[in-house]
């Protein structure tokens, strides 16, 4: 006969009648969970009428909501009760765009009819419109209960750069920023050639020093990325030498002063040599000069070779 004894040896009066009439004992911890479920199927206990229909629906919302979850609906969900609760976004208040407009930045944020301001996304929204080509920096805050705040800075334009057939707007440092749009921005510097965007801002304001000169600059041309030519208001082709733009300048500026040049006839203006400077005649001044000198009994340079 097997017999079953605690570690201290003595049976408790309850289990050796347990024992004895061969029902199982329960540990200690199970006893109270054994009772409750007992107690859930007596006879005496009476279910709710909708107890099933509850637990029934409370299975599939739990289903959908899982199912939500793992489709990442989740979101959606959010914003359409949140909207539906008095969150719905009704104001958007932008400040600081000039170049940017109200519409790319409304499309960067991805608002739709029924966007609520608790599932709205900011630092999301924040990197849309930092992605814009005008935007220097941007900020995006939510004002509860209806309001987003965009507070922009955008990017300052320092100059128009033609290389080849394309036109683009530029920063100090040379970065494009966006095609020029062909209106607006028109008292911005030209630039023109491959390496002039870069090094633009630095000669511009070299070329400043000399106001004689710079107010009848329209264009400043970068030749072959070492040297630059300007073109002035007259159509006038300043051609500046590699080494000692500053002398050039203020020799050009000092001629200007004392004879006008820059408003005269001619068509280019060569300082690229140190001790001379070329001057090129447009084809009417040219004949007009050719013609003073045969009046004054001067040979031309052709009469000369011959």
């Amino acid at each position: 006969m097997l017999s079953v004894k605690p570690q201290g040896g003595v049976l408790s009066p309850g289990a050796a009648s347990a024992l004895a009439g061969g029902h199982l004992v329960l540990p200690r911890a199970l006893r109270r969970p054994a009772r409750a479920l007992a107690h859930l199927f007596s006879p005496d206990v009476t279910v709710p009428r909708y107890a099933g229909a509850a637990l029934v629906f409370g299975m599939l919302g739990a289903t959908g909501l899982y199912g939500a979850v793992l489709g990442g609906h989740m979101p959606a969900i959010v914003q359409t009760v949140t909207s539906a609760s008095g969150f719905a976004l009704a104001t958007v208040n932008v400040t600081g765009n000039s170049q940017t407009s109200e519409i790319d930045i409304l499309g960067a944020i991805g608002l739709n009819g029924h966007t609520s301001l608790i599932g709205f996304d900011a630092e999301a929204a924040r990197e849309r419109i930092a992605a814009l080509p005008w935007i220097q920096s941007v900020t995006v805050r939510k004002v509860y209960p209806a309001t987003i705040d965009v507070m922009i800075e955008e990017r300052r334009p320092f100059a128009i750069w033609q290389h080849g057939r394309e036109l683009t707007i530029v920063d100090r440092r040379g970065q494009a920023i966006a095609p020029y749009p062909g209106v607006g921005l028109r008292s911005l510097p030209l630039v023109v050639g491959y390496g002039a965007a870069e090094r633009a801002a630095d000669f511009v304001d070299r070329i400043a020093a000399y106001p004689q000169v710079a107010s009848h600059v329209v264009g400043y041309m970068r030749v072959a990325d070492r040297r630059w030519d300007l073109r002035l208001d007259s159509g006038v082709t300043v051609l500046l030498p590699e080494q000692g733009e500053a002398a050039a300048l203020s020799e050009l500026s000092d001629l200007d002063r004392e004879q006008g040049i820059l408003t005269r006839d001619v068509e280019t203006i060569d300082l690229r040599l140190p001790d001379r400077i070329a001057i090129g005649l447009s084809a009417d001044a040219a004949k007009a000069r050719q013609a003073a000198l045969k009046e004054r009994g001067v040979p031309t340079a052709k009469e000369r070779r011959t």
